[in-house]
């Protein structure tokens, strides 16, 4: 079952952000992403669910929070729930 709702907390020159928001777009899979350094609710959210720490990506999927710092696409895929979890790869970079 795909979540209906996905927000993803960033922060400018995270890697880990960066992998996972290629990895949700290779799968095709709709999120929100807020910036937590453009926005201090959600830098408070993040910290709120984190201990204190400003990890990301940290998503909100249907009420449910946690984060992916350092970024596994296993995990992610998990979370996600998709049908080939267990085979989930890293997203390759991008080409200049």
């Amino acid at each position: 079952m795909t979540p209906h709702h996905i927000v993803m907390y960033t922060k400018a020159g995270c890697e880990d952000s960066d992998a996972a928001r290629e990895f949700l777009k290779q799968h095709h899979i709709p999120f929100e992403e807020v910036d937590i350094g453009k926005n201090r609710e959600a830098l408070e959210f993040v910290m709120s669910v984190n201990e204190g720490k400003q990890r990301t990506p940290t998503f909100n999927m249907d009420g449910r929070a946690f984060h992916c710092s350092q970024f596994e696409p296993r995990k992610l895929a998990r979370e996600l729930d998709l049908p080939d979890a267990t085979q989930a790869q890293q997203p390759r970079p991008k080409t200049p």
